[in-house]
């Protein structure tokens, strides 16, 4: 049976800053799972499959375009500026000067308001995706303490010490012997997808199952283009439908690499799941043509994420999910087996950001304190 002082599920950004924060006290003796083939969980910078290969070699630096979180706000969040400032990546505002286009009714056309407000504080997105932060977070750590593809499927209390059944890529049982676990999956990902042995109390188990996931129920689609052409006419790319499919709009385009458009589904999951890709790409370039003009019809490539398919994100109680950030559940148990045994360190976890990106550092950190003073170092004898 293989040993650590402590286990992290899941390799997304809350995992990740989770496992910086432990080396930073020393501590390598940890091992983190990740069950996707690649780090990141919900944030998703994609680079469009439609572009050909000679745009992909001169600006697939800048042309990854967010299918999860897109922004954040340092005058609200100094802990996460912080970290993107130490890790030292590039930021920038999202675009909204100009007008907006606002569509009210399938019955009447498209208005555009040339009052559009710019947002306070600005939101910031940064250079090459989100995923930046992932993959700059990601290489700092030591290597041979995190492993993709492997999925934790049983967290079994084992007297002094908890015990996990990890599924690696070939479907072969790794036992894994720990003596805390910190939890970076999502609360309700975590009741669906793990066994615990004893069962967890039942005010907890039904706080996680009840705590919707962040990002489960949406979807959204990303179309790319040669060039900003909203903006020559005086619009932000911000938009606002009442007729669909896409509720909201707003200017995706990278700086050094392509323009874009992006927008947040307004139909439902439920729906969504009974409409064939094809047909939903058909019906944004339809939307974005009539919002935009003839221009925005033709996108040279186009994205489309909906979260609500991912099994590694949503489970079935997401289909029917309103999509907002709910009351934030206990991230550890008080008593009984579990006490200071494992912690709750996804973003849903956070006290003060639930389901932001800046969630998950707030939580991480809270979680990482926990663990330490839980699982002390163990006496060398």
């Amino acid at each position: 049976m293989k040993t650590a002082r402590i286990a992290i599920i899941g390799g997304g950004l809350s995992g990740l800053y989770a496992a910086l924060l432990l080396e930073q006290q020393g501590i390598r003796d940890y091992v983190l799972f990740e069950a996707r083939p690649t780090f990141g969980g919900r944030i998703l910078s994609v680079f469009p499959v439609g572009m050909d290969q000679t745009a992909r070699d001169t600006s697939d630096a800048f042309d990854r375009f967010d299918l999860g979180p897109t922004w954040f706000w340092p005058e609200m969040q100094p802990q996460l500026d912080r970290l993107v400032d130490g890790l030292a990546l590039e930021r920038f505002e999202q675009h909204d000067a100009g007008g907006m286009i606002i569509e009210r009714s399938p019955h009447e056309a498209p208005l555009r308001i040339d009052s559009s407000y710019a947002a306070s504080p600005p939101s910031m997105r940064l250079v090459g995706g989100m995923n930046s932060l992932v993959a700059t977070l990601r290489e700092k750590l030591s290597q041979d303490r995190l492993a993709v593809g492997h999925r934790v499927k049983c967290v079994r209390h084992a007297g002094e010490h908890i015990e996990l059944d990890v599924e690696d890529p070939d479907k072969r049982l790794i036992p894994y012997r720990v003596q805390f676990a910190l939890l970076a999956v999502p609360p309700r990902l975590a009741t669906a997808t793990i066994d615990f042995t004893p069962a967890l109390p039942d005010s907890i188990s039904r706080a996680w199952r009840d705590t919707g996931t962040w990002m489960a129920s949406h979807a959204k689609y990303v179309a790319v283009y040669e060039k900003a052409f909203w903006r020559d006419r005086g619009l932000s790319g911000e938009a606002r439908s009442a007729v669909g499919p896409l509720a909201e709009i707003h200017d995706a385009s990278m700086p050094g690499g392509s323009a874009a458009l992006f927008g947040f589904f307004g139909i439902p999951a439920r729906t969504r799941k009974l409409v064939p890709e094809q047909k939903l790409l058909l019906h944004c370039r339809a939307q974005l043509k009539r919002m935009f003009g003839v221009e925005a019809g033709q996108p040279k490539a186009e994205l489309l994420k909906d979260w609500a398919t991912d099994p590694l994100t949503a489970t079935a109680a997401d289909f029917d999910a309103a999509g907002g950030h709910c009351a934030v559940p206990k991230a550890t148990v008080a008593s009984g087996p579990w006490h200071g045994r494992l912690a709750g360190i996804a973003s849903e976890w956070s006290a003060r950001f639930p389901g932001y990106v800046a969630g998950a550092i707030d939580a991480a950190t809270t979680g990482v304190r926990e663990a330490i003073r839980a699982a002390p170092q163990p006496r060398i004898v």
